[in-house]
């Protein structure tokens, strides 16, 4: 990947470094928090949440308050209290990369700062388009891909969120199923922060409304983004790693999409593994998730062992 700090927008911080600007913020979650928290392939100690996670919590919670500041500010211009709106935080980057867990511990940390205790998470696989929806637009093998989602409910979801929409409600994806559940929805209501995770909610190349002009994406509701990164061979072992746990666990039930996986030999798997991802999430990372990387106001950069090495932030 190429290096960002080249660009005159971005300063790098060391691990050290970024752990330092934790200052004096406490440290409010245990190892029993933690559990509920990580991924089946990413356990996080709790020395990286005191150097990575509790900075960024700080760093995030001065961008909140400007932005609380800012509504205040209005009040006394308009002379009438402005509606307040969630300030949205997006995270992006490949498959396997700990997106999902960043967003956890984020939303968790932040929910313990006193001037944001809401704090919600919704992550973009609730507007991939169902599985019958994809098979008909002969769209199964590039799930993940920009055409797969519901681009248009999704944004119409954020431009409602930002428009002080009391309540809003969200489609819910299940990975067992790998599909849309049908009938089942998680509700919105009126949260100081929102989480918004996925793999493309920095892009903007890809129009969200086909139909409409001027274009209007995903990111032009989001306050501040955050984009994880790892090199390619490290993120496709993930990726393995991860397919063969779940080999031996959820796959293993009757209802899981992938349960013809499940009586694989190690090595079939792990063979079948790899191609999934050069043929589908490594084609999606260098051609769609990789370029918006520099639109992002924080990356975090990741070596081989999960662990943050070096953060890129933008400057003012």
């Amino acid at each position: 990947m190429s290096n960002p700090s080249s660009l005159a927008p971005f300063n790098y911080l060391s691990r050290e470094d970024w752990a330092n600007l934790r200052a004096a913020t406490p440290l409010t979650l245990s190892e029993e928090d933690l559990k509920e928290l990580h991924s089946i392939n990413e356990m996080v100690s709790l020395s990286e949440v005191a150097e990575i996670y509790l900075p960024m919590s700080r760093f995030i919670n001065l961008h909140v308050g400007v932005a609380q500041h800012l509504y205040r500010v209005m009040d006394d211009f308009l002379g009438k209290p402005v509606a307040k709106v969630p300030y949205v935080i997006g995270i992006g980057g490949s498959v396997a990369v700990g997106k999902s867990t960043t967003a956890r511990i984020l939303q968790a940390l932040l929910s313990r700062w006193p001037n944001h205790p809401r704090v919600d998470l919704i992550t973009t696989d609730g507007f991939l388009y169902p599985n019958h929806i994809l098979e008909e637009k002969k769209l199964m093998h590039r799930k993940g891909f920009p055409e797969s989602y519901d681009l248009r409910g999704l944004v119409q979801l954020m431009a409602d969120v930002k428009s002080g929409q009391p309540s809003v409600t969200v489609p819910v994806y299940q990975h067992l199923i790998y599909d849309i559940l049908p009938d089942v929805e998680q509700k919105i209501s009126m949260p100081d922060i929102i989480i918004l995770e996925g793999l493309n909610i920095l892009q903007t190349g890809y129009q969200a409304f086909h139909d409409a002009s001027p274009r209007v994406f995903v990111s032009d509701f989001i306050d501040f983004s955050i984009f994880v990164e790892a090199e390619e061979n490290d993120l496709e072992k993930w990726y393995v790693d991860r397919f063969m746990r779940l080999k031996d666990t959820a796959f293993q039930k009757p209802e899981s999409y992938f349960h013809h996986y499940a009586s694989l030999n190690k090595k079939d798997a792990s063979k079948i593994a790899h191609q999934i991802w050069q043929d589908i999430n490594l084609v999606n990372l260098r051609k769609n998730i990789v370029p918006t990387r520099e639109r992002a106001d924080l990356i975090l950069e990741k070596d081989s062992n999960h662990l943050v090495k070096g953060v890129y932030q933008r400057k003012l």
